[in-house]
């Protein structure tokens, strides 16, 4: 038997655990998994599974959390009642999540196309005369930042900064301490206050004056709402785009034919190569539902109050699913991966946006920055919720700005 253990951030430093997923899916696809500190909980590793988790909300809840611990009950919520969106399910879920759902469908994200693109030029430009970066934090990273903090209306380098603190809330107690985790939430706040002030008093056309002057049944939102979308908005806009530009290029660097396709047809290939990518980084490793009541997944018994954990990484290497499943394939098609959670009433709001910011961020690189290439070891995110480097050095030809 293959040593099981999905909570150890080593299990996630370079690549995810493919060995045991492996494992899990042949020989224990709703396997027991111990929880250190709290009740042990069932990791859920094939696609199909998967599917069925995160679509039937009625059975599988998001509350209390989607995280794998559960708040002590010795430490009341500092936010007392609210909930965000994530850990909410139908009908709250539905009324909360159609409150911000016309900023995220095809059509308005479409209608960022544009500007995405003159940002991805930017982002460029702001290193392509080095001829070296950081290829997460100087572009991976900024992309994401940039167009979040644009919908909400505050300085883009502002949205670089809060990402980062972000970081902090989703790393693992192996890799950061209890006080810095609070202090970068404290920080969030504190910065998500000041914009609900000035929005109060200065209401504009952008997403944050909505939101504040906005209601849910009849319920306006009050500034600890407001914190729990801004926080919702500055992470999760950054995780998927951040981690699949970052972790997709450390793929495509140990996979240079892969790599030499791509850049030989950039347009025809990129549309199913983002895909790939996708299914091959997976960047959020896994989401926490908990059943209702007594209830059975591929035979196995799950009592009501269990914890059940979806690990996308895991369905997304399937092979009743996907032909040669470890093999990265670029114009892979059909490609039905998960990476955006795999329908059902929590799929990624922001998957379309998520799609041009990679397309216009990844055209951009692929098409300006000449030898691009990879120097050092890349740094991994200490954390198993969410999958990506936060550091990779690169080189290229060093070229002229356009913007």
């Amino acid at each position: 038997m293959t040593d099981i253990d999905l909570l150890s951030i080593a299990s996630f430093a370079g690549s995810q655990p493919h060995e045991q997923f492996e494992w899990l899916r042949e020989h224990s696809p709703v396997h027991r998994h111990d929880l250190p500190g709290g009740e042990p909980f069932w990791a859920v590793t094939r696609y199909e599974d998967v599917k069925t988790v995160g679509r039937d909300a009625a059975t599988f809840s998001s509350s209390p959390t989607i995280m794998l611990h559960d708040s002590s009950s010795e430490e009341p919520s500092p936010f007392g009642d609210h909930v965000m969106m994530l850990m909410a399910d139908p009908p709250v879920h539905t009324r909360m999540r159609r409150l911000i759902s016309k900023h995220f469908t095809p059509r308005a994200s479409q209608a960022l196309a544009a500007r995405v693109d003159e940002l991805a030029t930017q982002i460029v430009d702001e290193v392509i005369e080095q001829g070296e970066c950081d290829l997460v934090e100087d572009l991976a990273g900024a992309m994401p930042s940039f167009v979040i903090a644009e919908l909400l209306g505050i300085p883009l380098e502002d949205g670089r900064i809060l990402y980062r603190h972000t970081e902090a809330l989703h790393s693992s107690d192996e890799a950061i301490a209890s006080e810095d985790r609070s202090a970068a939430t404290m920080q969030m706040f504190e910065y998500s206050q000041k914009v609900y002030a000035e929005r109060q008093a200065n209401p504009t056309d952008d997403l944050s004056s909505q939101l504040i002057h906005g209601e849910i049944d009849g319920e306006p939102i009050d500034s600890i709402d407001f914190f729990l979308w801004f926080l919702l908005l500055i992470d999760a806009g950054g995780d998927t785009t951040r981690n699949l530009v970052g972790g997709g290029f450390h793929a495509l660097f140990e996979n240079p034919g892969e790599l030499e396709r791509l850049r030989a047809d950039v347009d025809g290939l990129l549309p199913t190569a983002i895909e790939e990518l996708l299914r091959w980084v997976s960047p959020v490793i896994y989401m926490r539902r908990t059943a209702m009541a007594d209830t059975t997944l591929a035979g196995q018994s799950i009592a009501a109050g269990d914890k059940v954990v979806m690990y996308y990484g895991a369905a997304n290497r399937d092979p009743s699913v996907f032909a040669e499943p470890d093999r990265l394939d670029l114009s892979r098609s059909p490609n039905p991966h998960v990476a955006f959670g795999g329908g059902g009433p929590h799929y990624c709001l922001g998957a379309h946006l998520a799609r041009i910011e990679i397309h216009a961020l990844l055209r951009a690189m692929l098409t300006r920055l000449e030898d691009l290439s990879p120097v050092g070891t890349p740094e991994w995110m200490g954390s198993n919720f969410i999958y990506g480097p936060t550091s990779l050095d690169v080189v290229f030809r060093p070229g002229p700005r356009v913007g």
